[in-house]
């Protein structure tokens, strides 16, 4: 993915990711294919710079750089360019959907 800088470190079954998105956008159509085309992996994280936009059946979550985060399974998100997270995540959900995100990344 264009702009997208990545590191991540696996322990004890959680996958703590460093990720910056220059570029930022709406990450929905990379879960095309997923149960109801969403997100299915929990995430607790933390915003250092930019915003991130969680898109949830019930309504969308706001959080900006110094704020932490938790979301369950069945979202999707959108990034404002220069956003930079910290994100833990179970490793096995976040390998699953990562699989299917690549594919669509891929085209």
């Amino acid at each position: 993915m264009t702009g997208y800088e990545g590191r991540y470190r696996e322990t004890d079954g959680y996958t703590i990711a460093f990720e910056k998105f220059e570029e930022g956008g709406d990450f929905t159509p990379f879960y095309k294919g997923l149960p109801d085309d969403r997100c299915q992996s929990h995430h607790w994280g933390y915003v250092v710079k930019g915003r991130l936009i969680m898109h949830m059946p019930d309504g969308d979550e706001v959080v900006e750089a110094g704020e932490a985060y938790y979301t369950p399974p069945g979202h999707t998100d959108e990034l404002d360019p220069g956003t930079v997270l910290v994100e833990f995540s179970p490793t096995e959900e976040l390998a699953r959907t990562l699989a299917v995100v690549g594919q669509n990344i891929e085209g």
